[in-house]
This record gives structure tokens, sequence and C-alpha cells, in this order.
């Protein structure tokens, strides 16, 4: 299995596991009892690791919002609870979530060992939300900081994923508008919102922003050795199999 491979079996289920957690019932619950709802958990949770910033570090972190929506939302909500607190109980959520989920799913250990070996190998320069998530401590069961682990990853090409559109001349809003279209309200931006680019042209940037992507998170995930990769892909299968 060449680098490129890996990336290709793994990256898009990490990108879809990482996030399975955040608007799961249980999770959801667990906001609206410290008075957070669905979209101010989301926000404070997923932002706290950054600490009590400003909501326009939380803009700049998570990119493809509207920061007029992160202002309004993450200010009301760190209003209500602080943001490290509610950064730390997001991955409290995550963890139980892998402890319901992920339970029965053989190999976690190893695929474990796995994630923080690619981890180790990571750079945080220029990824302040994943730098901000990998800092956190994780919990010690096998399911629970698989789950942890993957949210941790998903992170990681994220951070990247948004400093390559940037590098690329794209603004992370153009970038969303063409990915998700029909996700324009929920980000915060209008219906009938075009990019600033031709259609042709953004395309062409976008395809090189995937592939500097790929090449920000290629070093890391190639520390892995030939049996690793095979036990790493074949575990976050069964991983996606458990959550979906």
């Amino acid at each position: 299995m060449t680098d490129d491979e890996l990336l290709a079996a793994a990256c898009p289920i990490i990108g879809s596991a990482g996030s399975s957690f955040y608007f799961a019932p249980e999770t959801i619950a667990r906001g609206e009892a410290e008075g957070l709802d669905r979209g101010a958990f989301y926000f404070l949770g997923r932002g706290g690791v950054l600490g009590d910033v400003d909501a326009a570090v939380v803009s700049a972190a998570f990119g493809f919002f509207n920061p007029a929506v992160v202002a309004r939302v993450w200010n009301g909500a760190r209003s209500k609870m602080a943001p490290r607190a509610a950064g730390a109980l997001h991955l409290v959520c995550c963890a139980e979530h892998g402890r319901r989920r992920l339970s029965s799913v053989p190999g976690l250990e190893a695929f474990n060992a796995s994630c923080e070996k690619i981890l180790a190998a990571t750079d945080g320069d220029s990824l302040p939300l994943f730098a901000a998530i990998n800092a956190e401590p994780r919990v010690d069961d096998a399911p629970g900081r698989a789950m942890q682990l993957i949210a941790v990853l998903r992170e990681f090409r994220g951070s990247a994923h948004l400093l390559a559109v940037r590098a690329a001349g794209v603004r992370s809003r153009d970038a969303h508008l063409v990915h998700r279209p029909d996700m324009a309200r929920a980000f915060g931006w209008a219906e009938g919102d075009t990019p600033e680019l031709e259609a042709d042209e953004l395309h062409t940037r976008l395809e090189a922003a995937e592939k500097l992507t790929d090449d920000l998170v290629r070093p890391a995930f190639a520390v892995l050795d030939q049996q690793e990769r095979t036990a790493f892909v074949a575990t976050l299968q069964a991983i996606a199999a458990a959550l979906a």
C-alpha cells in the first residue's frame, strides 16, 4: 500500500467518523444540560480547546463559516459556559460515543497505537485547531480513546486543508460554496451566493488544494509500515461500519 493509497483509503473515513459524535443525541443532551443548544455546543465544544479567545480566532481556525455567525453563536455560548470547560466536555462526549459504538470493533489497541504513531510524526505549525485538540488529555480505554484519536486526526487533515485552500488563492467561503452548495445557509451564507472566481479557475485551484493537503499530511501517515497500514485501514473500515 503506497502512501497515497493509504491516504485515499483512510482520510475519507477519518473525516466522516471524526465528526460522528458532534450531533449524536447524547452529545446534544450533554450540551443542553449546560444551557447550550446543538449549534452552541458544536461551536463552543469544538472551538473551546483554543481557550477563551475572540470569535475572530475561532472563525479563522474553523474556516468555511460566515464569521458573523461564528461571532454570534460563540459569544452567546461562552456567556453560559467557559470555553475550555466546553472543549473538555466535548471530548468526553467523543469518548462516550466511542464506548457506545466501537466496543465490539476488534483491533482497537493496535489501531490506537498506529494513530499515536501518526500523531507523533505531525507538525502543528500553522494548524492551531489541530494543535489545540491534540494537546488535550485523552481517555485510557480503547474504544473511547479510538474515537478521540480519530477526532484529532480529523482536525489534522481539516486544518491542513484550510491552509491549502488559502495557499491556492481560494477563500474558504468559496470552497464551501463549491463543495457543499446545499449547505450554504447552514454555514451562514445566503442562498444564491456565488464564488468570486470563474468555475474552471476555481476547480483548478481546489484540485491543487487537495493535492497540497495530501502533501502536508502524507509525511505523518507515511511512518506506518505495511503491516500497520493494512491493519489501520481494516480497523477504520470496521469503525465506519459500526458508526453507520
